[in-house]
């Protein structure tokens, strides 16, 4: 079915799921139905018991209790995506907020909010100021299934939280998970309304140029995939002049316009061919297309020449581009990427004389840097990035998939190329490396131990033909810990992390020496990871 239409049976049941998200009472006695942040907020499914109101509950207390102790007492912007979920977690959550006494700013028109215009605002408010600093909260599960729900915090400083705030606030929201007393109280008084779309999309222009794009008079196509930014593609195309066709707009929480990715699974991922297959069927109708996820944070770049490009390709693009056209960024501005993202990107870096920022998988890592500026540009392999306005200052710092969209138009208008030519140039100067990121099962005892695993664990020497040169636990930007493992070797390299959600590990590697020897390294590192993990 990958890459094909749904049938009726895989579409998800919505008066189920909501009547689940009521009724259905989580056991905090079972560790799974506990709330849990990963990198990106607790996600889960009402249906599970790993999503429901009383997790909702105990989350709203738990970060209103935590901002009282940080002392922040701003107002606190709300945004929800499109998930069924999303909007009765949207309920309960201002009903917390209200009852406890926090200014709660929610959309103009009663919509859907992106996580980049959450962002946006949260900086845009707390510009110049000093105290009564907002912070928000941003209702979604990324890209994830119809049926699950996701529930995460962004400070003052507008970028996922830290580990310090998810994990006092899950420690406190687990305290209050198995309280008798957590109850959705009465509401007193109401929200106040922002309007979110016109102060981000009238912005815009800050940060990509729209001019240049507008008068290429490029034939352009955005899908929001029928996500967070529904209201927001017109308003861009109206304020700009863009010819832009718009896919997608309207709101099913079945996603049932979607095709099914790799796994069966009907999933919002902009990045995954299997779940763009309608998109890049219409590559040739358009100069350049580009999706966004559920709730905006990703991106995915369809071209005439290379079709839905590869995250790291376009990762790559972007940075070559971007530091060489925006003279108002700092000469210091350095290069910010994870350590599971292609070496192409230390290559480009090194031409252009830019400092590289490797850390671990999360955006969160990014936040200080694009907040001061020391960073011109973060991303992610899994296709979310972001960078700062054209004066040098910040944009967003938390990953936004509608600039990286727009920016590949102005790649286009700027240069005559599109993303994929560029990557082809690219790879003729800095040499085309073959990557990819595939699952392997692993129980939770095993994933708790990659985790944690140490360089002195593994007893190998070689790794597909070559001495191993280097073996990380913790990020050369920043000495973060990776949670996992990262083996180097003259001609590629590996990574392993756990999944957060899922029984498996995530293995990442990347080959400088073509498809067979990427395939020998997965295949060692695979046996290399599973000898660790058993202690040979």
């Amino acid at each position: 079915m990958a890459g094909k239409a749904p049938t009726p049976e895989m579409l998800a049941d919505i008066p189920k799921l909501i009547t689940a998200y009521f009724v259905e009472q989580p056991d905090p006695g079972i560790e799974n139905q506990r709330v849990s942040f990963g990198t990106s907020g607790h996600r889960g499914s009402s249906l599970k018991c790993t999503f429901n109101e009383r997790h909702i509950l105990a989350i709203t207390e738990a970060i209103c209790d935590y901002r009282s102790a940080q002392g922040t007492d701003g107002p606190l912007f709300l945004a929800k995506d499109t998930h069924a979920l999303s909007e009765p977690a949207f309920e309960t959550a201002v009903a917390v907020l209200l009852h406890r006494g926090v200014e709660v700013m929610t959309d103009l028109q009663g919509g859907y909010t992106p996580t980049p215009a959450l962002s946006h605002a949260i900086l845009t408010y707390n510009r110049h100021r000093t105290t009564e600093l907002a912070d928000g909260i941003v209702i979604t599960p990324s890209h994830n299934p119809p049926e699950d729900g996701g529930f995460k915090y962004n400070p003052p400083d507008g970028g996922p939280a830290d580990t310090s705030a998810t994990q006092w606030i899950q420690n406190r929201a687990n305290a209050l998970l198995g309280d008798k007393q957590l109850q959705r109280p009465a509401v007193h008084g109401k929200a106040h309304r922002y309007d979110y779309v016109s102060n981000y999309v009238n912005d815009l222009a800050s940060v990509v140029d729209m001019d240049a794009i507008r008068d290429a008079r490029l034939e352009l196509c955005a899908d929001p995939l029928g996500g967070a930014g529904v209201a927001y593609w017109a308003r861009i195309a109206d304020k700009y002049r863009l010819n832009l066709t718009i896919q997608h707009d309207h709101v099913d929480p079945t996603f049932r316009f979607m095709t099914v990715d790799w796994d069966g699974k009907i999933r919002m991922d902009c990045s995954s061919p299997h779940a763009m297959a309608g998109l890049i069927a219409l590559k040739d109708k358009f100069d350049v297309a580009f999706a966004c996820d559920t709730d905006h944070d990703r991106h995915g770049i369809v071209t005439h020449s290379a079709g839905l490009l590869n995250p790291n390709h376009y990762l790559a693009v972007a940075i070559s581009y971007l530091y060489t056209n925006r003279p108002g960024w700092s000469s210091d501005a350095g290069v910010g990427k994870t350590l599971v993202s292609s070496l192409t990107i230390d290559r480009v870096a090194a031409h252009l004389g830019r400092r590289l920022v490797e850390v671990p998988v999360g955006f969160k890592w990014f936040v200080p840097g694009l907040l001061d500026g020391g960073l011109g540009f973060g991303g992610e392999e899994s296709a979310g990035a972001s960078f700062l306005r054209r004066d040098g200052s910040v944009w967003t710092t938390d990953k936004d998939g509608i600039i990286l969209g727009l920016l590949s138009a102005e790649i286009l208008a700027r240069t005559g190329s599109d993303a994929g030519v560029v990557y082809k140039k690219l790879t003729e100067q800095f040499g085309a490396p073959v990557y990819e990121r595939i699952d392997a099962p692993a129980t939770p005892e095993q994933k708790a131990k990659l985790a944690k695993l140490s360089p002195e664990q593994v007893t190998a020497k070689e790794l597909a033909g070559d001495p191993i040169v280097a073996m990380l636990t913790k990020a050369p930007g920043n000495d973060a810990p990776i949670g996992g493992l990262k083996v180097v070797t003259s001609r590629g390299w590996f990574a392993a992390r756990p999944s957060g959600t899922e029984n498996v590990y995530k293995l990442y590697a990347e080959s400088l020496a073509g498809i067979e020897h990427l395939k020998a390294l997965q295949h060692e590192a695979q046996a290399l990871v599973s000898r660790a993990l058993e202690g040979r």
